[in-house]
């Protein structure tokens, strides 16, 4: 991958913790929504949204790792999440996983439900690999 670069917009608050754009190019590696499931389809965590985002954020770093792509290569995340209480585990599991000298651009939403009631979290990836 060429290496990733971030841009401020003239006119646009500072990020924190995250970019606003991320420029690279390489390989596109799209990662589906990743939530609180071990590989045998039981949620972890019950009860825990740090628990949660730990998990979810190791399946993260699982599956683009199936393409060769790492937390390093992830140009943006999306975090979808059923209560934005749960967004400060969130975000210190997020910034425990990815390095401070590379932030994706990132959003996060909060929505009603996702695709089972059981999961409160779910989050995306999109990561450039390769030149």
């Amino acid at each position: 991958m060429s290496e990733p670069t971030t841009t401020a917009p003239h006119g646009v608050t500072p990020a924190a913790r995250y970019a606003h754009v991320v420029t690279a190019t390489g390989r596109c590696v799209a990662v589906a929504g990743r939530s609180a499931i071990d590989e045998h389809g039981a949620v972890l965590g019950e009860g825990d949204p740090r628990a949660r985002a730990r998990q979810v954020f190791e399946n993260l770093r699982r599956c683009p790792a199936a393409a060769d792509a790492t937390f390093d290569d992830v140009v943006e995340l999306t975090c979808f999440g059923t209560d934005m209480a749960h967004l400060p585990a969130i975000r210190e599991v997020r910034a425990a996983h990815l390095p401070d000298d590379r932030l994706p651009a990132a959003s996060a939403e909060r929505g009603g439900a996702l695709v089972r009631p059981e999961f409160l979290t779910e989050v995306e990836a999109f990561a450039v690999v390769g030149a």
